[in-house]
C-alpha cells in the first residue's frame, strides 16, 4: 500500500517537473515568441510580393528594409531605381518560430534586386556653347577631347587639361590645352642660371639681348593650340540608352557638319565671288536665298545671304610657324590730289612683283585660316610699288530738277513729235503744268538765262566737275548770267516756249560738251 502511494507520488513529481521544464523551454528558447495575451506578436513579411520571412518586432521591420534597399545601393556605383512594395500580416500566437534578422535582410534584397526599375549609369555630359553630348567615363571625355586637338596634328606635344572651377555654384569641370614643350622647359629652367639671370634683368629694368635668328634656327610646326567654344564637363547619372558611344561621339563632334551661317555683301562683291569666298556653288546661294531669282540678280552692300558652311561642333584655334617663298607685291602708294575728284585716279608708276623668303605665323581656325604675321623676311628681289595719284574731293551730285511730272520723252532716238522737232532726243521731258517750279539739278554758274530758239527761254549751268545742265522750254527764267547757284535752287518756271507740243520742262546733262542720258547721273 506504502509502495504504491510512493509510486503516486513520483509520478505527479515526474509530471510537475516535466511540465515546469517544458514551460522554462518556451519561455526561454531562442527563436520563440511567448505567448502574451496583449495582440498581435507574430509577423509575416511579403517584399514585392515574395515572402521574406518572419519576425516578432514590429518596428524592426521598417529599419531591416531600409538596410536591405541600402546594401543594394551600396554594392554598385550607380545610381538604382527599385520596388520596394512592403506587406505585412500580424497575428497573436502562443508560441512561433521566427527567423534570424540577418536572413530576413538577405532574402529583402533579393526581392529588391529582381524588380529593380531602371539603374542609372554615372556619367558625363559634355557642353560646347549649347551642343551636348553624353559619354560613359571620363576617359571617353578626354579621348573625344584629344582627338578633336590630334586631327590638326597636335598629338604628342598638345594635351587635354581638365580641371574643376571653384567660383562655379556647383560641380563643373571646363577643358583647356597644355603644351608639353612648355611645361619641360618652365621645369628646366627653374632653379637654372638663366632664370636667375632673368630675375635680375627684370629687377634692373635691363632687356634680355637675343640675337637675330637665321632660318634654319626656328622650329617649324605648330606653337600654340586651344579649344574654340567653352567646354564644360559636368558629372551626371543617365540610363545607358542616352550615352553616346564614343566613337559615334568623335564622328558627331568632330567632323564637319553643314552649319547655316549669314554672309554679309561688302562693297565689290558679285555672286560669283561670293560663291569663290565660302565655297559654295552659286546655284545653292541662289535656291537657299529666295529673293536671289538668278546669277545676274543686284546685291546691294549690307544684304545678308544664307549660306551654309562646314564646321565641326567643336572647333580648335592653332598657330603654326610656317616657311614658305613667294612672289609677292608691294603696296601701291597713293599720290593726294586735293584738285582732283574722287572719280580721277592716274597711274603714275607700273607695278614689278618682288621675290621673298618668309617665316611667318600663321593662325588657324580649323582648316580656314584667320591671319598672318610676318616674323622674318629674306627679300631675294625688291617689288616695285605701283604709285597712283588721285583725287580727294566729293564730286558734285545732280536731282531732278522737278517734283513730280510725267515722263513724257526718254533720251535718244524717237519719232519727231512735230515738224522742227528732233527724231534724236539729246535729253528727258517731264510733262507738267505752266508755272512748275524748276530747281538746279548741281550747284554751279549760270552761263546762259535767256531765249534758246528751238529751247524757247533756257538756262544753261556750269559745274564744278566740268559738266553743264539746260533746262528748256520755260515760261519764266529767274536767274541771270554769272550768277551763282546752289543745289536745289528754284531758277526757272516751266512754260511751253520754243518748239513744243506741250507743257513740260526739258533737261540735259553734257560731258565734255556732249549730251548723255540723264537717268544714269541722276542722284
Amino acid at each position: 500500500m506504502k509502495k504504491k502511494m510512493n509510486d503516486k507520488k513520483y509520478r505527479f513529481t515526474y509530471i510537475k517537473a516535466t511540465l515546469g521544464t517544458l514551460l522554462i523551454g518556451v519561455l526561454f528558447l531562442k527563436g520563440y515568441t511567448p505567448f502574451e495575451p496583449t495582440g498581435e506578436n507574430f509577423f509575416h513579411i511579403q517584399v514585392n510580393g515574395r515572402d521574406v520571412g518572419t519576425l516578432g518586432d514590429r518596428d524592426r521591420i521598417e529599419e531591416l528594409l531600409l538596410q536591405a534597399r541600402k546594401n543594394v545601393a551600396a554594392s554598385s556605383d550607380e545610381l538604382v531605381f527599385m520596388k520596394a512594395d512592403m506587406s505585412v500580416t500580424g497575428e497573436e500566437v502562443l508560441w512561433g518560430e521566427t527567423d534570424r534578422e540577418e536572413d530576413v535582410v538577405e532574402r529583402m534584397e533579393e526581392a529588391l534586386r529582381s524588380s529593380i526599375r531602371e539603374t542609372l549609369h554615372r556619367a558625363y555630359t559634355l557642353k560646347i556653347n549649347e551642343y551636348t553630348i553624353n559619354l560613359a567615363s571620363m576617359e571617353e571625355v578626354r579621348r573625344l577631347l584629344q582627338a578633336a586637338l590630334d586631327k590638326y596634328g597636335g598629338a604628342g606635344t598638345f594635351s587635354v587639361e581638365i580641371k574643376g572651377e571653384e567660383e562655379r555654384e556647383f560641380s563643373v569641370l571646363t577643358a583647356g590645352v597644355i603644351d608639353s614643350r612648355q611645361q619641360e622647359e618652365e621645369e628646366r629652367c627653374q632653379g637654372m642660371e638663366g632664370g636667375v639671370q632673368s630675375f635680375f634683368s627684370e629687377l634692373t629694368g635691363e632687356p634680355q639681348r637675343t640675337e637675330p635668328r637665321n632660318f634654319e634656327d626656328f622650329e617649324l610646326g605648330i606653337r600654340t593650340m586651344g579649344f574654340a567654344e567653352n567646354v564644360e564637363i559636368v558629372e551626371v547619372y543617365l540610363p545607358e540608352s542616352q550615352l553616346t558611344p564614343v566613337e559615334e561621339a568623335i564622328n558627331l563632334v568632330i567632323m564637319e557638319q553643314e552649319t547655316p551661317s549669314i554672309y554679309e555683301v561688302v562693297s565689290g562683291d558679285t555672286l560669283s565671288e561670293i560663291s569663290i569666298k565660302v565655297n559654295i556653288p552659286m546655284e545653292t546661294i541662289i535656291a537657299m536665298n529666295d529673293f536671289l531669282e538668278d546669277e545676274n540678280t543686284m546685291l546691294r552692300v549690307g544684304d545678308e545671304l544664307l549660306i551654309t558652311v562646314p564646321e565641326p561642333e567643336l572647333s580648335v584655334n592653332r598657330v603654326e610657324e610656317e616657311y614658305y617663298e613667294e612672289i609677292y607685291d608691294a603696296d601701291v602708294i597713293y599720290v593726294e590730289n586735293d584738285n582732283w575728284y574722287t572719280t580721277d585716279m592716274v597711274v603714275r608708276q607700273q607695278p614689278s612683283a618682288g621675290f621673298r623668303k618668309v617665316i611667318a605665323d600663321v593662325s588657324y581656325v580649323n582648316d580656314k585660316e584667320t591671319g598672318r604675321e610676318i616674323i622674318k623676311e629674306e627679300v631675294v628681289m625688291e617689288a616695285v610699288a605701283k604709285v597712283v595719284e588721285r583725287g580727294t574731293k566729293i564730286p558734285p551730285t545732280y536731282i531732278k530738277p522737278i517734283s513730280g511730272g510725267r515722263k513724257s520723252s526718254g533720251f535718244g532716238r524717237r519719232s519727231a513729235p512735230k515738224r522742227g522737232a528732233s527724231s534724236y532726243h539729246k535729253g528727258i521731258d517731264w510733262a507738267t503744268p505752266t508755272g512748275t517750279a524748276v530747281y538746279a539739278s548741281c550747284g554751279g554758274t549760270v552761263v546762259k538765262a535767256g531765249w534758246g530758239s528751238g529751247y524757247g527761254y533756257v538756262v544753261y549751268i556750269d559745274h564744278e566737275d566740268g559738266r553743264q545742265t539746260r533746262y528748256g522750254h520755260l515760261s519764266k527764267v529767274l536767274v541771270s548770267a554769272g550768277q551763282k547757284v546752289k543745289q536745289g535752287e528754284k531758277i526757272a518756271l516751266s512754260g511751253n516756249t520754243g518748239v513744243s507740243t506741250g507743257p513740260h520742262v526739258h533737261f540735259e546733262i553734257l560731258i565734255n560738251g556732249v549730251q548723255v542720258d540723264p537717268l544714269k547721273y541722276l542722284d
